[in-house]
């Protein structure tokens, strides 16, 4: 994986305002608001600023917290953990190993098999579904000879 190294006024420029402040400030997108809470279509989230694969939709689920939660990363190494003492709490931050983005939280309390849930802002991630459908429906649409 490339790193991708850019100056903060480079990516105030190419982000949203208020992707750029959850992404590069660690903010928190208000609960039950983000565009991907209610997201279960077939396909992977990838992060917000790089475009990095982060997360399969087969690993989300329904945390009840807000923001949309998986069990586990699409791969070992796209995301970075760090200990977070802010806000007088001790938590385990996740960032983007591509782009140091932040995209949210780590909790030991989720469902099997992993135990946890990676909590995470929708304001970090971007969507995009699997082509497989699209691809199985263009194969069934070609005439054979």
């Amino acid at each position: 994986m490339d790193k991708v190294e850019k100056t903060e006024e480079e990516w105030k420029f190419e982000l949203p305002p208020d992707r750029y402040h959850v992404l590069r400030e660690k903010g928190t997108e208000p609960a039950f608001t983000g565009a991907l809470l209610d997201m279960h279509d077939p396909g992977l989230f990838v992060c917000g600023a790089c475009g990095e694969p982060l997360f399969r939709s087969d690993d989300k689920f329904d945390s009840g917290s807000g923001w949309p939660s998986f069990t586990r990363a699409v791969k070992d190494g796209v995301i970075i953990e760090t200990e977070d003492r802010s806000h007088g709490m001790t938590r385990t931050e996740i960032t983007c190993a591509r782009c140091g983005g932040h995209l949210g939280h780590v909790f030991p309390d989720g469902p099997g098999p992993t135990g946890l849930r990676y909590c995470v802002n929708s304001l970090s991630l971007e969507f995009e579904p699997d082509r497989q459908e699209s691809s199985e429906d263009t194969a069934s649409a070609t005439p054979s000879a």
